[in-house]
């Protein structure tokens, strides 16, 4: 159901803590709307302008590690839970629901039309109606490629040197070193030293 009259934390602290929250509440509508210009801002430059998607990317991002490029457009909810580590790359139109954070590793590759996904929602139709949501974070490990429109889900870590294939749909947690596929992703082989 929905929340407990007696909680006198702020829909952030709630959001952030995993707990339910309502989305539209005036201090996140805020939050979001400053992400969304910072965003619009960031997908509205051109390759030539790499200082400026730098400065942008700061701004907008919870930390973004150096070498680290990201093609436009770049699509999150607030920015400020995302971090991403040193010298990733993610392809055109990522998309990351940082509603609870999103901790991306160094050296990652992300292809196009990934999205990670931490918003989750009741089963139960009065609480959705009356707009409660909650959130759950995600972990990508180091070196971790992710191919073009694989989708991460609420609360899934994802092990260091894993590769998702592309299309794949990531429902739990992925340990490292090995390759996984399909929907639901599942592990189709472990990696060894010599695949490194």
């Amino acid at each position: 159901m929905g929340a407990d009259a007696t909680d006198q934390r702020t829909m952030r602290e709630r959001m952030l803590a995993g707990d339910l929250y309502i989305a539209d509440d005036p201090e996140l509508a805020e939050a979001s709307a400053r992400a969304l210009d910072l965003a619009d801002a960031y997908n509205a430059t051109t390759a030539r302008q790499g200082p400026l998607r730098r400065r942008l990317l700061e701004q907008l991002l919870g930390a973004i590690g150096e070498g680290t490029e990201l093609r436009p457009p770049l699509r999150v909810d607030y920015g400020s839970h995302l971090r991403i580590g040193a010298r990733c790359f993610a392809n055109f139109g990522l998309v990351a629901l940082d509603v609870a954070p999103i901790t991306i590793g160094d050296d990652v590759q992300i292809g196009p039309n990934v999205q990670l996904l931490t918003p989750t929602h009741p089963v139960e139709p009065g609480p959705r109606r009356e707009k409660w949501e909650a959130a759950e974070p995600i972990t990508i490990g180091d070196n971790v490629w992710l191919g073009g429109g694989a989708i991460v889900l609420p609360g899934v870590t994802i092990g260091a040197n894993t590769v998702v294939g592309a299309g794949a749909v990531v429902t739990r947690d992925l340990p490292a070193d090995v390759v996984a596929v399909g929907n639901p992703a599942r592990v189709v082989r472990t990696l060894g030293p010599d695949d490194r």
